[in-house]
């Protein structure tokens, strides 16, 4: 079979078949095109819609646990069902000891705190915090530092406040080593920090002031009392992995009924994850199917359209057979249609797409979380345009094997 690329007389003549019917051809252009950009726009929204979820916990471990006090729902040891328990230094030392796959790990602490700087005061969330804290919630440091296991260890007297609580207090200008007032307490600050995503532990990072830990339960007479712990575990395992340590870890130093593990408060943000995972493969999955029925309705059209140029050439594809033309040639002239009138539509269509995509991408651009990526990937896009080619070539085959099987005498009587 060949097709004639260069020959200009070929494409007048595609040109003049397609032109015929203006009406005809324009619908089915647009068929196709409509096609394309609804599977592109669809693909490329999918990957938007899932970057916007995701982007909400930037700097958020994925793998993240949690655990904290609650009350016994089983009597044990003289003790009756209800007693309340709390996690306390011991319970997260052992556990630290004895988990093999535990990554990072810091004991919170969160109360409510009045934070003063001269005649300006602001009431927020106190943290006390340990340094694998910010490696399990990454923040945006604007200026200064974190809390750090230095601070911790020396029990030292410094805050790293919330973005927003340090406007409050200070206004422009900047709080790094000046002392603030808390709950009666003086602290230094030495940082400014701002939370990336939505989710936080504990609190929102803006509007907090974060101290060591070991510094909030001395200085705010707390004890050895733990409010919760957070940990991260590593690659390969999840929260709910290191479950029976940290439950062996608490039973070892509580009076609570090994068998009673309602007792205990627990959290696996790994699981979550993994449903959104679910989800947006689903929705992935969705916009396939739905692409994919808009792109074979095109492709019928293109299909539906060949057929009636094949029946309105009848007596011209005759005479091509009585002056000596191949059935090759036949074929290779309506697949060449069929060809063109899809690429030229399929293009059109992607671009089309690839604009909104950037349009929308552009609305949705957050400074701080930057792009949710509402776009269409190069190798999709050509993926989705040669699935459009293949497809429209196959629906102008059997037009042109209609066409390829007409004989000379038939065609010249057929009116």
């Amino acid at each position: 079979m060949k097709i004639y690329i260069f020959d200009t007389d070929n494409w007048r003549e595609i040109g003049a078949t397609l032109s015929r019917n203006k009406t005809r051809t324009f619908l089915t252009a647009f068929g196709i095109f409509w096609g394309t950009a609804m599977l592109a726009m669809l693909w490329g929204g999918a990957s938007g819609l899932e970057g916007m979820m995701k982007r909400n916990f930037q700097g958020f471990a994925t793998n993240l646990g949690g655990c904290g006090g609650g009350h016994t729902t089983m009597p044990y040891r003289g003790f009756k069902k209800g007693m309340n328990w709390s996690l306390n230094d011991d319970d997260v030392a052992y556990f630290r000891r004895i988990c093999p796959i535990l990554e990072y790990s810091s004991k919170i602490n969160n109360n409510g705190a009045v934070m003063k700087y001269g005649t300006k005061s602001s009431s927020g969330l106190i943290q006390g915090v340990e340094g694998d804290y910010f490696k399990m919630q990454v923040p945006v440091v604007h200026e200064g530092r974190v809390i750090n296991e230095s601070d911790v260890s020396g029990t030292r007297k410094v805050v790293t406040l919330g973005k927003n609580m340090a406007n409050e207090l200070f206004g422009s200008q900047s709080p790094l080593g000046k002392y603030i007032e808390i709950n009666g307490i003086y602290f230094q600050v030495v940082g400014v920090v701002s939370q990336k995503g939505e989710a936080s532990l504990g609190g929102r990072m803006d509007d907090s002031a974060i101290v060591p830990s070991t510094t909030m339960r001395r200085a705010f007479n707390m004890g050895t009392d733990v409010g919760v712990i957070v940990f991260t575990t590593v690659p390969g395992y999840t929260p709910t992995d290191a479950k029976p340590w940290l439950w062996r870890a608490i039973t070892s130093n509580h009076p609570i009924d090994p068998r009673d593990t309602n007792a205990m408060w627990f959290m696996d943000i790994s699981e979550m994850f993994e449903m959104v995972d679910n989800l947006f493969l689903g929705i992935s999955l969705l916009a396939l199917f739905v692409g994919a029925g808009t792109l074979m309705a095109g492709v019928i059209g293109v299909g539906n359209i060949m057929w009636i140029i094949v029946k309105e050439r009848t007596q011209e594809i005759g005479i091509r057979r009585a002056i000596g033309a191949k059935p090759s040639d036949i074929i290779a002239q309506i697949l060449t249609e069929s060809i063109v009138l899809t690429l030229v539509s399929g293009i059109a269509g992607v671009c089309f797409a690839t604009i909104v995509l950037q349009v929308v991408d552009h609305l949705t651009y957050d400074p701080l979380l930057g792009s949710a990526h509402f776009e269409l990937m190069f190798g999709d896009a050509v993926g989705i345009v040669m699935s459009f080619l293949v497809l429209g070539t196959l629906a102008g085959f059997v037009p042109a094997i209609k066409a390829m099987k007409i004989k000379p005498i038939e065609a010249l009587n057929d009116k």
